[in-house]
């Protein structure tokens, strides 16, 4: 029978209702206990997820719980780096959404406490554990498509008022940037298809003038070409200031073949018609809706591997650092007007 993991959950916003469902629809984890910035009403939270919950709102005792296995950080994002660092020292593995900070420093402060405590992490780039990504990355290893020498996935989310986010991701030391705030999904989903070492970004940023987003306190549209150390390039464009449908566009070009979002041609199979594209049967990535979210696939990774006490594959902290570290490439080009930026200039601890 698989362990059943006793689960604290930090922040109880819009994410954490999205988390706690996806954790128990696992079979591996019971949400325990939540550290919340407000009260919390035990009893209506035990009915509601149909288990006994303790609410918190002293961070030191929610982490002095002896019974407590895995701590799951949904809150703001300028409170992630004091929560996995605690969460680190406590001995407690974690959960982590994204981004995993808002500058390169905190995010090797977490590094160094994970490495220190040798506790296993999950970073929500669940985008990888969705069944699109799986096809996708599926094809690539199957040669369906070649080597795959260009590549684009692009973001395009309008992020206004009618957003819940909206009311802090206006502030610097909320969004961080468009990358940070969300685009970073689309980067992290282009460098798990070009499955390569980056040598070094250029970036441009751009933003609207509708008062939705002129209010924002950094660039809304950032545009960034990847070089990869064996020549392959790449683009990521983060549009959080469009009025249009959710869109996370992509679209790979490889020696045997394309693929263009849920399309694909490829030489591999005989007799194709060139002229028109085959469709997969896929789910896509098409909504920023965090019930959408593939958690549940990415939390059951988590957990089998916890179990066995290994990384977990595609998303433990290590990998997610890696896209984080070309992200703060990427901001740091396109705060410089454009000049190439290495990510090796991005240094680690």
């Amino acid at each position: 029978m698989a362990k059943i993991y006793n689960t604290g959950i930090i922040g109880y916003g819009w994410a954490a209702t999205a988390h706690i469902p996806a954790l128990h629809a696992t079979g591996q984890s019971k949400v325990t206990s939540i550290l919340s910035s407000r009260p919390l009403n035990d009893a209506e939270l035990s009915a509601k997820y149909g288990t006994s919950i303790k609410s918190f709102t002293d961070a030191a005792a929610f982490f002095a719980q002896p019974d407590l296995e895995v701590v799951d950080i949904t809150g703001y994002p300028w409170d992630h780096t004091t929560y996995a660092v605690q969460a680190a020292e406590a001995g407690k593995n974690f959960i982590l959404e994204k981004p995993i900070a808002l500058t390169w420093d905190e995010c090797m402060q977490i590094d160094r406490a994970v490495k220190k405590s040798g506790v296993k992490t999950c970073v929500c780039f669940e985008v990888r554990h969705s069944g699109q990504f799986m096809t996708v990355k599926s094809m690539i290893d199957n040669g369906m498509l070649g080597r795959v020498h260009y590549g684009e996935v692009d973001y395009y989310h309008g992020v206004g008022p009618w957003y819940g986010q909206y009311r802090w991701n206006q502030k610097k030391s909320g969004g961080g940037s468009s990358l940070l705030s969300a685009g970073c999904h689309a980067m992290d989903a282009l460098l798990m298809c070009m499955d390569g070492d980056v040598e070094e970004v250029t970036a441009l940023n751009q933003q609207s003038t509708h008062p939705y987003f002129a209010c924002y306190e950094y660039p809304t549209t950032t545009v960034s070409l990847v070089k990869f150390k064996d020549g392959r390039i790449g683009k990521c464009a983060s549009v959080i200031d469009c009025f249009q449908p959710y869109y996370f566009h992509t679209h790979l070009v490889g020696s045997e073949g394309s693929l263009l979002d849920g399309k694909f041609h490829t030489n591999k199979i005989a007799s194709l018609n060139k002229a028109k594209w085959s469709e997969l049967s896929i789910h896509p990535i098409d909504s920023g809706d965090v019930a959408d979210h593939p958690y549940q696939t990415q939390f059951e990774a988590f957990f089998k591997s916890l179990e066995k006490g290994e990384d977990m594959p595609l998303t433990s902290l290590k990998d997610a650092l890696r896209s984080h570290q070309v992200i703060f490439a990427a901001d740091k080009s396109a705060a410089a007007g454009g000049s190439p930026v290495k990510v090796s200039d991005v240094t680690w601890a």
